[in-house]
């Protein structure tokens, strides 16, 4: 454990599993007090057990914006304040377009796109307090669109849509923003797709290439959150050597 972040306060979201997970252990072994988010608290006790610095579970779900709002003001009132807000939750639901059981769009755009955007607003009055900074989790799928990714896509688009209009509006205010995205990550993510051809599809892609760890991706947040004051890390798009698209 350094102390990098030391003073420092963090806010995770899907914080349970893979990206989320590896970051807020990153965030709390660099000593920053981390508040962890989601909706398996089994899962978050775990991790608080096993980080070495302080860590607040939260009941949280993205999609619900008094649940978010609840735990922006949680960390707040846990920890004093709130430097780093980092928005992970997330769902690929892949599929084609024809056909498509269309609930699965709106779980997609509720957690990926407003999700984020819930939290930004909750958070954004203690950041520019803070002079603090915002993490996105987006993807390379918010980049290049795909067949049968059609709406994950469209959702990792908008998340870097709203990060590039909130930069412009707070960068001036010394919040920095940070965009991440990530190729293939070996995590649950593909685990939660619902057309078995896909979830395959998916899975044989992954086989077939050394995939990126989580722990690879958490290693670029920290990169991020720990540069001088006066260096904004705006965006980092990290792929799998193997990966080609």
């Amino acid at each position: 454990m350094n102390n990098t972040l030391n003073g420092k306060v963090a806010l995770v979201t899907g914080a349970s599993s893979g990206i989320g997970r590896a970051t807020a252990l990153a965030l709390s072994r660099a000593g920053a007090r981390v508040a962890v988010g989601a909706r398996r608290g089994d899962r978050l006790k775990s991790l608080a057990r096993e980080a070495p610095g302080e860590m607040l579970v939260l009941d949280l779900d993205v999609t619900d914006r008094g649940s978010v709002e609840e735990a922006v003001a949680a960390t707040v009132d846990g920890f004093g304040s709130l430097d780093i807000l980092v928005n992970n939750a997330g769902l690929m639901l892949s599929g084609p377009i024809l056909g498509a059981d269309t609930t699965e769009w709106t779980r997609m755009v509720g957690t990926n796109l407003l999700g984020s955007m819930y939290a930004v607003h909750a958070a954004l009055p203690h950041l520019l307090d803070s002079r603090g900074a915002v993490v996105q989790i987006s993807s390379t799928s918010g980049r290049t669109s795909s067949a049968a990714s059609a709406v994950y896509s469209a959702t990792k688009f908008g998340v870097n849509a709203f990060a590039e209009a909130l930069r412009q509006e707070v960068t001036e205010q010394g919040v920095r923003v940070v965009v991440l995205e990530p190729g293939f990550v070996s995590t649950e993510l593909a685990d939660h797709i619902t057309v078995p051809a896909i979830r395959d599809m998916a899975r044989t892609m992954a086989a077939s290439m050394r995939t990126l760890r989580p722990e690879d991706i958490a290693s670029a947040v920290l990169y991020a959150v720990t540069q001088p004051d006066h260096v904004a890390v705006n965006e980092i798009l990290i792929r799998p050597t193997d990966q080609t698209r």
